[in-house]
């Protein structure tokens, strides 16, 4: 079944929701996906101060300016969007991505594994969440290979990956990811300098052999859209005798 996948490569402003929202919606103008997926955290910047900076521009979801915005998207494509933001729960604070599909809420994934001083604001997620075929990790929730393991074993055949890399390796071992779960990837990163914190950019589509069909630049804004057939990711033979998903022993992983 081909559909047509896009990201959004973005220099998001900090503290800047509304700003924020435009400019991506204006590098997504003109173009049609039946997927979108946009940065980690990419409606309010990333490098906080304090917690009252974070409390300024989280967000409830899905009653938030962010996810109207995300659902009229949607609405307008008749397709899924993947989205992260900074979600606002009672006196918590999680490191989200909110997904919608033509017009209506399908729900929220908190990024589980979370990075450096994101300790200091955040609290975790507690599990890996598929939306029809669609599964989604944030940023460094892709270091675990559990994360994308997980993913698949519950039916992923395509994991959106919002994030705001600032480590080297990810977009190289995406393509690990994507061969060793027989998956399709769509990273959508950031660009620029946020408050002396560099963004990689390096977005990118992976196909299930690990051949990347698109890789953004290190440091433009940029909106890619490309056609995946993603039935391939149901096929999980590797040899006539060996599947991915058959041949796992759990017993044997056990520590």
């Amino acid at each position: 079944m081909l559909i047509r996948v896009g990201f959004v490569q973005l220099n998001s402003k900090i503290l800047d929701v509304e700003g924020n929202i435009e400019r991506a919606l204006r590098l997504i103008r003109g173009k049609r996906a039946g997927l979108w997926v946009l940065p980690e955290l990419f409606n309010s910047g990333y490098n906080f101060r304090t917690r009252r900076e974070l409390a300024g521009v989280a967000e409830h979801v899905p009653r938030g300016a962010t996810t109207d915005a995300m659902l009229d998207l949607s609405r307008r494509d008749g397709g899924l969007v993947v989205a992260g933001l900074a979600e606002r729960k009672g006196q918590s604070f999680y490191n989200s991505a909110v997904v919608v599909k033509d017009g209506k809420y399908l729900g929220t994934f908190r990024k589980v594994h979370l990075f450096f001083r994101e300790k200091k604001f955040f609290k975790p997620g507690v599990e890996f969440k598929v939306f029809g075929k669609i599964g989604v990790m944030i940023c460094f929730d892709w270091i675990f290979p559990e994360s994308a393991r997980t993913l698949m074993l519950k039916g992923a055949e395509l994991i959106a990956h919002p994030s705001n890399l600032v480590l080297p390796h990810c977009p190289e071992a995406m393509k690990v990811r994507a061969i060793e779960n027989h998956v399709f990837i769509v990273t959508a990163d950031r660009v620029g300098v946020e408050r002396g914190l560099r963004f990689i950019g390096q977005s990118e589509i992976v196909d299930p052999n690990g051949q990347i069909l698109y890789r953004a630049s290190q440091s433009r804004e940029e909106c890619v859209v490309r056609s995946v057939d993603v039935s391939r990711a149901r096929n999980k033979s590797v040899t006539p005798l060996n599947d991915i998903s058959r041949d796992r022993v759990p017993r044997a992983y056990r520590v």
